[in-house]
């Protein structure tokens, strides 16, 4: 299990190479002002070609919103929280992950950087392409964008904001709790419906939570 040392209200360098330490950092705008016009556009080229259908975006859509959830989850507790066996894995463990837990309010790390994001997207069309299904594929592939934005901008939303509502009290309860009291729960960060249903839910114990 991940150690809870941390730093608040802190910050440090990354990576010795000048252009690799600017890259590690984003401002959290960048994601919506580069993803948003992409699906955008996908979604109306698709509709206005034929390539798919509003019946078929129904349906895509939210189905690629919840493979980002389940790929969020497994993404974060599998790949993010692996702690390597090695110097070499840990150093990547470190980059990849540890940084944030290490220092878990440095506001230009708190959204995932192009140089991360782009190449996951791209994967994941490559594996999208060879099935030639666009109709669902399309709308699919731009709802799971949709939802990896939501976990972008939540994610800084809970670290970066007081939240106003109860549902935005409830989220950051929720990450924090993974921060600070238990990192081997809580894995979910724009929703938590696969915690409950896996059984990775840290419920509040008032024996021993304030």
């Amino acid at each position: 299990m991940m150690k809870m040392d941390y730093e608040r209200h802190s910050a440090s360098r990354l990576f010795e190479s000048p252009f690799l330490e600017a890259a590690s950092k984003i401002n959290p705008a960048t994601p919506f002002l580069v993803y948003i016009p992409v699906i955008t556009v996908l979604l109306g080229y698709g509709l206005y070609t034929h390539a798919t259908t509003f019946g078929a975006a129904l349906v895509s859509i939210p189905l690629g919103w919840l493979t980002w959830d389940a790929m969020e989850y497994a993404l974060h507790r599998f790949f993010f929280h692996w702690e390597g066996n090695g110097p070499f894995t840990r150093k990547i463990h470190e980059i990849i992950h540890g940084y944030h837990h290490r220092y878990p309010d440095d506001a230009d790390r708190l959204v995932m950087p192009l140089g991360a994001s782009i190449p996951l997207a791209l994967v994941i069309a490559a594996l999208l392409y060879p099935l030639h299904a666009p109709r669902f594929t399309l709308p699919f592939f731009c709802g799971l964008v949709a939802g990896y934005l939501l976990y972008d901008y939540l994610h800084w939303a809970v670290h970066a904001k007081a939240p106003s509502t109860k549902w935005g009290k409830t989220m950051r309860a929720h990450h924090m709790a993974h921060h600070f009291a238990a990192p081997d729960k809580n894995f979910g960060i724009s929703h938590r419906w696969v915690d409950v249903l896996i059984g990775t839910m840290r419920r509040r114990d008032p024996r021993v939570d304030p």
